[in-house]
């Protein structure tokens, strides 16, 4: 391994650090499909348009490139031009919502189904869906062999409604057991990416992760991951945007106590850095990174933010006997993995990507 991603650094990006305590317990998470069901919240209606049919699909041990590929054949069209939001787990059942240009109308689409999938309703609609347009996600998700006191969980999921969790890119963003540092490396070393767009996506965007997930694992380690640093960017919830904040009066703290802000980490690129302390302490993370920063302005990749934390919306759980039952909602680009490690200790995921890709 390169000094680019030496093992300390790896270990930390990999198992970064929590912010609410060791957890409680351990469980057995993904048993079976049904056992992690996800239910996208698109935040608007098809709009009636001739160009594209907005499709809401149900899938089961079915990865989202692989339902492309079957509506695209049977839309008579590329592959490419399907449009989803984002990529959900395979080992999963999801609800998940596909454009595909209109070569057919929408009422051939209901009930069209193959092995691990049916399309469950279709409309008009006039644009491709494109990626990151969502409102968010709901999860319910079953955890089987659940060893957790009922008292500690009820208080700790109050605190994490409460307080948040750090908005970590999951370890699967990584690949299984982290194979997608090994590209990253022979990226820096060499200047190679994989063979077509999508490979390279995939790179950019492990390597953005690696970077945001190194400024958030600092911030939690000095506990300042859900507090507001002079030179700030601040994101503003629930949008991709973000202003900066050269002090932190009363009214911005108010704000972030009520979740109508958050401080931000970076999405790698060419383009603005916060200033001030915060501009100083990422700055002082990412020099180790200098190479990867580089490679990704170059790329053609501008900089944005992430909020670093990450509010769980109607966290509520059931316990009976040895089965724990949780769900919630997130916002866009949130992972639930990165919610259940802080109260829960699962078995390492199958390293599939996950949630959704910014």
């Amino acid at each position: 391994m390169s000094a680019v991603l030496a093992e300390p650094a790896r270990a930390v990006l990999l198992a970064p650090p929590r912010a609410h305590g060791e957890p409680l317990g351990r469980a057995a998470l993904k048993v079976q499909p049904e056992d992690f069901q996800v239910e996208e919240r698109l935040g608007f209606e098809a709009d009636g348009g001739a160009g594209h049919v907005l499709l809401k699909v149900r899938k089961r041990n079915l990865d989202t490139l692989a339902v492309t590929r079957l509506l695209a054949e049977f839309g008579g069209v590329a592959a490419r031009d399907v449009g989803f939001a984002g990529l959900k787990d395979r080992h999963a059942v999801t609800a998940q919502w596909f454009t595909v240009p209109a070569r057919r109308p929408a009422t051939d689409w209901p009930g069209l189904e193959g092995e691990g999938f049916v399309v469950e309703a279709a409309f008009p609609h006039s644009r491709k869906l494109k990626r990151g347009a969502l409102r968010g996600n709901t999860f319910r998700i079953t955890l089987r062999e659940a060893e957790l006191p009922a008292a500690a969980l009820a208080a700790r999921l109050h605190r994490l409604s409460a307080e948040g969790v750090p908005n970590y890119f999951g370890a699967q963003r990584f690949g299984r057991d982290g194979s997608n540092l090994a590209a990253i490396d022979r990226w820096c070393e060499s200047g190679d990416l994989p063979w077509g767009r999508e490979g390279r996506a995939f790179v950019f965007s492990a390597a953005r992760a690696l970077l945001f997930n190194a400024v958030l694992a600092r911030r939690v380690g000095e506990g300042t991951w859900n507090r507001l640093l002079p030179g700030e960017l601040v994101n503003l919830a629930g949008r991709r945007s973000w202003f900066a904040a050269d002090g932190i009066d009363a009214e911005l703290e108010a704000r972030l106590a009520r979740h109508d802000v958050h401080p931000t980490g970076p999405l790698a690129g060419a383009g603005e850095a916060p200033a001030g302390e915060a501009g100083r302490l990422e700055a002082e993370v990412l020099a180790p990174f200098a190479p990867l920063v580089a490679r990704l302005a170059a790329a053609g990749l501008e900089s944005g933010r992430r909020a670093l934390r990450l509010v769980p919306e109607g966290l509520r759980f059931t316990l009976a006997g040895s089965e724990l039952g949780v769900e919630f909602g997130l916002p866009a680009g949130g992972y639930a993995t990165v919610v259940l490690r802080e109260f829960v200790h699962t078995e390492p995921l199958d390293g599939e990507a996950s949630d959704d890709r910014d």
